[in-house]
C-alpha cells in the first residue's frame, strides 16, 4: 500500500509539470498598430469553467469537489464523431468497452464497467434527466447519435449517487439534446441548419436537418432529423472488421415555453428516437467472433421527457424542478447464421421500458458571510423487462423478463462560507423491489434497501489554487439479469444453474483527494490555464459475478458474490486557452485487483494520456492542430466472473490532425462551417485493452454545415 501511494504522490506531481510545460507551445500575441491604442483581449473560457448541471449553487467544474468533465457543443462538432464514444477521446477515466461498432459500445468510469454481470447498471446514464438502461448477451448498454446532443457531463465516482441513484460505483453520464435557442439569434423567428459528413472509413455518410423556430414571445421548437450509414469498417493495417455495416436514422422534436414572472419558469416536452436496421450483421457487437455468425438486427430507442423548472428568484425556498419520462428499447432479431446451435439464435424481441418520474426542491438560506443550498427530492421508477422468442417456449432463460421497482429519497446541502470554504454533505435511501416472470424456475419477488451517503468538501487559499476531497458510499442492488438468469445443464455445469436469490448488496467506499489550479495572462494577453487533479481509492465488497463453479453435480446459482476488491488511481484533466494557441491534456492512470486470488480486474484500462495541440488565426476564423492519444501497455488480468486469464494487450500510439474555418458573422458566407480531419494518420493496428476489435484504421473525415435565418 505504501508503494501504491507513493506512485500516486509522484504521478500526481509528474502530470501537473507536464500541464504546465504545455503553456510554451502558445503564440505570442500579435502587437496592435502603434496608430491605434492596444484593445484589451478578451479572456478566454477553459474547459474547466463550463457549468456543471447539479443542485445548488452554479458552478464550473473546476469548482466543484468531484471529479467532473463537461463537454459542449463545439468540442461535440470538432469531434466529428462517428458513435457516442467518440466524446470521451479527451475524457480522464473514461474508456469505451466493447467495439467501434454502432451496437457494441458500453462504458467503463475508472475501472469499473465490462460487457458481462450486467455492469452496465454500475454506471448510471440519463438523457435530459431520463435514466436509460439496457443489457442483452454481446450488444452494448446505449444506443444513440451524436448529432442530438449540445452537452455531456461525466461525474466520476459514487459520490453521484445522491442526486441520481443507488448504485453508481463508476459515476454518472448526462447527456443533454439540443434546444430551438441554441441555433436562434436575437432578432430571429426561424433558423434552418443542414450539415453533411463524409469519411473514408468506409464510405461512411451523415445528414443531418436542424429547423428551430420562436411560435411566440415565449415559446419555441426544435425538430432535428439524421440519417448515418457505413460499411463495413477497416481496422489499422487495412483489416476488415466483419459485419459493422449500419443505417441508422435519429430524430428530436422539443417544445419549451416560458411564462410566470419575468418568464422564468418553463415547460418543456422532448421526444427523441435513435433506429438502426442492420441486415447480416455480427451477432456479436462486443466483439469479432466468427463462431456467433451474423444476424438481422433492428435496434429502436425512444425517450419521452416532460419537464418543469420554477427557480422562484425572489423566493428562497422555492426552486422547483419536475421531470417525468419514458424510456424505451427494443431489439428484434431473426435469420441468424450461427454455427452452433442454441436459442441465443433464435428469432426474438428483447426490450427495457422505465417509467420514471423525480421532484425535487432546493431551499436557500443567506447570511453575511455564508450561503447555503438544501436540495430535498424523490425519484421513483418502474421498468419492465423483456425477452421472448418467436416460437419455443416464448422466453429465454438467460435474459429473464420482470419488473424492478424503485422508490428513493435524498438530501443534499451545501454550505459555503466566505466563498473559500464549500462543504457538501448528502444521503440517499433507495427501495428496490424485483418481481419475475412466473415461469422462471426457483424465482420469487425480492426487494431490498440501498443506502448512499457522502461528504465532499473544497476550500479555495487563493482564487488560483484550491483542495478538495470526498467520501462517499453507495450499495447496488442486484438486477433482474443477476437475481433470475438461469442455465441448462452443460458439461461445465451438469447440475445446470439456477437462479441467484442469496445475492448481496455490492458495496462501494470511495475516497477522494485533489487539487485545482488556475491562472490567467500566463504567456500573452487574455489566456487561461487550468487543471485539476484527483487521486481516488474505491473500496470493493460483495462484488457480483458469474459463478465459476465447474462439474457441479447439482444446479448452482448463476450469480455470485465476490468478497473484496480494491482500485485506485490518478486523473488530470488540464486546459490552456489563448487568442492565439490552445492545449488540452487528459491523463489516467488506474489499479484494481481481486484481494481473494491477488490478480489485476480485466476491468481496469490502460494507462492512457491524450493531448491536444493547436492555433488559431483569428482574422480567419481558423483553428487547426494535432491530437495524440497513448496508451501503455495493459499486463495480464484475470476476469473475476469466469477465472479466465486476460493477456497483456500491447501499448500504442494514434496520432490526428484537424483543421476548422467559420465564416464571419458580417460577411455574404454567413452560416457556414467546415470541418476536416485525418485520424490514425499512420493507419496504425492498435486496440484498447477493454475492447472485442482494433480501433478504426486511417480515416478522412469532411463535414460542412450551413444555417439560415431569417
Amino acid at each position: 500500500m505504501v508503494t501504491a501511494r507513493k506512485h500516486v504522490t509522484y504521478l500526481m506531481g509528474g502530470v501537473a509539470l507536464l500541464a504546465l510545460a504545455g503553456t510554451t507551445s502558445a503564440l505570442a500575441q500579435q502587437a496592435a498598430p502603434a496608430s491605434a491604442p492596444a484593445a484589451k483581449t478578451e479572456a478566454q473560457t477553459t474547459a474547466l469553467q463550463r457549468l456543471v448541471i447539479g443542485a445548488g449553487r452554479e458552478k464550473v467544474a473546476i469548482d466543484t469537489p468531484q471529479a467532473v468533465t463537461v463537454i459542449n457543443q463545439e468540442q461535440i462538432d470538432d469531434e466529428q464523431a462517428n458513435t457516442i464514444g467518440d466524446f470521451f477521446r479527451q475524457t480522464p477515466g473514461v474508456t469505451i468497452a466493447g467495439s467501434d461498432r454502432i451496437g457494441g459500445q458500453a462504458y467503463n468510469i475508472r475501472g469499473v464497467g465490462e460487457l458481462s454481470a450486467a455492469d452496465e447498471s454500475k454506471i448510471i446514464i440519463t438523457v435530459d434527466g431520463a435514466t436509460k438502461f439496457y443489457e442483452q448477451y454481446r450488444l452494448g448498454s446505449f444506443f444513440s447519435d451524436p448529432e442530438l446532443y449540445k452537452q455531456v457531463e461525466v461525474l466520476r465516482g459514487p459520490a453521484s449517487s445522491t442526486l441520481y441513484g443507488a448504485g453508481a460505483i463508476g459515476g454518472v453520464i448526462n447527456f443533454v439534446t439540443k434546444d430551438a435557442s441554441d441555433f436562434l439569434s436575437p432578432n430571429e423567428k426561424a433558423a434552418l441548419r443542414l450539415k453533411s459528413m463524409l469519411d473514408s472509413n468506409k464510405e461512411g455518410l451523415m445528414t443531418s436537418a436542424v429547423l428551430a423556430a420562436r411560435l411566440g414571445a415565449q415559446t419555441e421548437a426544435l425538430i432535428n432529423g439524421n440519417f448515418r450509414r457505413s460499411n463495413d469498417f477497416d481496422a489499422g493495417g487495412g483489416r476488415k472488421i466483419p459485419g459493422s455495416a449500419f443505417d441508422s436514422f435519429s430524430g428530436l422534436a422539443k417544445v419549451t415555453h416560458h411564462f410566470g414572472d419575468n418568464n422564468e419558469q418553463s415547460v418543456r416536452l422532448s421526444y427523441e428516437r435513435w433506429q438502426s436496421d442492420a441486415d447480416n450483421t455480427a451477432y456479436s457487437q462486443t466483439g469479432t467472433l466468427t463462431d456467433f455468425g451474423n444476424i438481422d438486427r433492428e435496434i429502436t430507442d425512444q425517450t419521452l421527457v416532460f419537464a418543469y423548472e420554477n427557480p422562484a428568484q425572489g423566493n428562497p425556498f422555492l426552486d422547483l424542478k419536475l421531470n417525468l419520462s419514458v424510456s424505451d428499447t427494443k431489439v428484434e432479431q431473426d435469420k441468424a447464421t450461427a454455427r452452433i446451435p442454441s436459442a441465443l439464435f433464435r428469432d426474438s424481441e428483447y426490450g427495457y421500458r422505465t417509467w420514471q418520474a423525480k421532484l425535487e426542491n432546493t431551499f436557500e438560506a443567506h447570511g453575511e458571510s455564508f450561503d447555503n443550498f438544501l436540495t430535498l427530492g424523490t425519484q421513483l421508477s418502474y421498468q419492465q423487462r423483456t425477452g421472448k422468442t418467436k416460437g419455443g417456449t416464448g422466453w429465454v432463460d438467460f435474459h429473464p423478463e420482470g419488473t424492478d421497482r424503485k422508490i428513493g429519497v435524498f438530501l443534499q446541502n451545501e454550505f459555503i462560507w466566505n466563498e473559500k470554504l464549500t462543504i457538501i454533505p448528502g444521503v440517499r435511501l433507495d427501495h428496490v423491489s424485483l418481481e419475475p416472470d412466473s415461469r422462471i424456475p426457483g424465482a420469487r419477488s425480492q426487494s431490498d434497501l440501498a443506502f448512499s451517503p457522502k461528504i465532499a468538501a473544497m476550500y479555495k487559499f487563493t482564487e488560483s489554487f484550491s483542495v478538495f476531497g470526498s467520501i462517499a458510499q453507495t450499495e447496488r442492488l442486484p438486477t433482474l439479469d443477476e437475481m433470475f438468469t438461469t442455465g441448462a445443464r452443460s458439461a461445465a455445469y451438469p447440475g445446470g444453474r439456477s437462479v441467484s436469490l442469496g445475492l448481496k448488496k455490492e458495496k462501494s467506499l470511495n475516497y477522494e483527494a485533489g487539487f485545482a489550479v488556475s491562472g490567467q495572462e500566463l504567456v500573452q494577453e487574455g489566456d487561461a490555464l487550468q487543471f485539476k487533479t484527483t487521486a481516488f481509492y474505491n473500496d470493493l465488497t460483495n462484488m457480483i459475478a458469474t459463478n465459476q463453479l465447474r462439474g457441479h453435480p447439482v444446479a448452482v446459482p448463476y450469480f455470485v458474490n465476490i468478497h473484496q476488491a480494491h482500485i485506485y488511481g490518478v486523473e488530470l484533466e488540464a486546459d490552456y486557452q489563448s487568442k492565439y494557441a490552445f492545449a488540452n491534456f487528459a491523463y489516467s492512470v488506474v489499479r484494481g485487483k481481486d484481494e481473494k486470488t491477488k490478480q489485476r480486474l480485466t476491468s481496469i484500462p490502460a494507462d492512457t494520456l491524450s493531448v491536444t495541440l493547436g492555433a488559431r488565426v483569428p482574422d480567419y476564423n481558423v483553428s487547426f492542430g494535432w491530437r495524440g492519444l497513448f496508451a501503455a501497455t495493459a499486463p495480464q488480468s484475470r476476469d473475476i466472473s469466469s477465472g479466465t486469464i486476460k493477456l497483456s494487450t500491447a501499448g500504442y500510439a494514434v496520432h490526428d490532425a484537424f483543421v476548422s474555418w467559420t465564416a464571419d458573422e458580417n460577411s455574404q458566407l454567413k452560416g457556414w462551417e467546415v470541418r476536416a480531419a485525418v485520424e490514425n494518420i499512420f493507419d496504425k493496428r492498435y486496440q484498447n485493452n477493454l475492447a472485442g476489435d482494433p480501433g478504426r484504421g486511417r480515416t478522412f473525415k469532411l463535414t460542412v454545415n450551413k444555417q439560415f435565418g431569417w
